[in-house]
C-alpha cells in the first residue's frame, strides 16, 4: 500500500503549519479549491511548506473568491531531502518546464541554471521555475521544495566550487561503461554531497570539458551509446545517480 494519500488535494502553503492554526489562502489558491476542484466547506486538504511536514487541513470559505484553511493534525513528519544539486544549461520554455518538474520528482534539492559557451537561452524566469517546482512537489507527494539559484557562468561556478561536493558531469566523450558501477567505484562514501551537471544542446566545448575534468571533485559519466536531448539526459542522469549512490538505495 502506498504511504501517500493521493485521494485528497495537496497544496504548498508558504506559512508556518501547526495544529490549530488558521492560514489564509492566496486568491489563486482559493479559486483553485473553490471553483476548479469545487470543494465545499470543511473539504479535506493536505498541505505542506517544505519545513514542517505535511498536515491535514479543512477548507473554510468566506466567499466564492476567498477562503482559509484550518490546520488539524500532522500526517507526515518532515524528513531531510536528498543532498543533490542539479546544474543545467537553460532551455526554451516548454522543455525547461519539463526538466524542472522531472528534476524535482527525482529528488533534486537545488536547481542551478549554468551559462555555458553553447547555451542557447541566457534569460531564465526564476518565478516560473519555482512555480513548476511547487506543482511537481504538490502532485508527487514530495515534502521539500528545492532551492532555485540565479543563473551563473560556468567559469565562475567552477572557480568557487566547494571541494566537499562531488560534481558528476555527463560527458558524451566518456567511454561507454556501466554507469551505475562506474559511479559506485568513483564515489564509494555513504551519503555524499552530490551535484550533477548537464551540458547544453551541442554539449560542453573542449575547454569547458577540460576545466571540469581538472577539478579533483569531478566525476565523468557516460549515459550510453546514444546522444540524448538535454531534457532527456537530465532524467536519465538523475535516475542513474539516485540508483547508484543516491536515496533509491534505501
Amino acid at each position: 500500500m502506498s504511504r501517500y494519500d493521493f485521494t485528497a488535494p495537496r497544496l504548498f502553503i508558504d506559512a508556518p503549519l501547526m495544529s490549530g492554526a488558521s492560514v489564509p489562502l492566496e486568491r489563486d489558491q482559493a479559486n483553485y479549491l473553490l471553483n476548479v476542484l469545487r470543494l465545499g466547506e470543511g473539504g479535506r486538504i493536505l498541505v505542506f511548506n517544505g519545513r514542517d511536514g505535511e498536515w491535514l487541513a479543512s477548507l473554510r470559505a468566506s466567499s466564492r473568491k476567498a477562503a482559509s484553511l484550518s490546520i488539524h493534525e500532522l500526517s507526515r513528519a518532515q524528513v531531510p531531502g536528498c543532498d543533490l544539486h542539479f546544474l543545467f544549461a537553460p532551455l526554451k520554455h516548454a522543455r525547461l518546464d519539463y526538466m524542472v518538474q522531472k528534476a524535482v520528482e527525482m529528488g533534486a534539492s537545488c536547481l542551478a541554471p549554468v551559462l555555458t559557451r553553447r547555451t542557447q537561452v541566457s534569460r531564465v524566469n526564476l518565478e516560473r521555475m519555482r512555480a513548476n517546482a511547487i506543482e511537481a512537489a504538490e502532485q508527487c507527494g514530495i515534502l521539500c521544495i528545492p532551492d532555485i539559484l540565479e543563473p551563473s557562468p560556468l567559469d565562475r561556478l567552477l572557480a568557487s566550487w566547494p571541494a566537499t561536493r562531488r560534481l558528476i558531469f555527463c560527458d558524451e566523450d566518456e567511454s561507454v561503461a556501466d554507469p551505475i558501477a562506474a559511479l559506485r567505484a568513483a564515489i564509494p562514501e555513504a551519503n555524499p554531497k552530490l551535484a550533477l551537471i548537464i551540458g547544453p544542446e551541442g554539449g560542453f566545448d573542449d575547454a569547458e570539458r577540460k576545466a571540469i575534468g581538472r577539478m579533483e571533485s569531478s566525476v565523468p559519466l557516460s549515459l550510453g551509446p546514444r546522444i540524448l536531448r538535454a531534457d532527456t539526459a537530465a532524467v536519465a542522469a538523475l535516475a542513474v545517480v539516485q540508483a547508484a549512490i543516491g536515496d533509491w538505495r534505501g
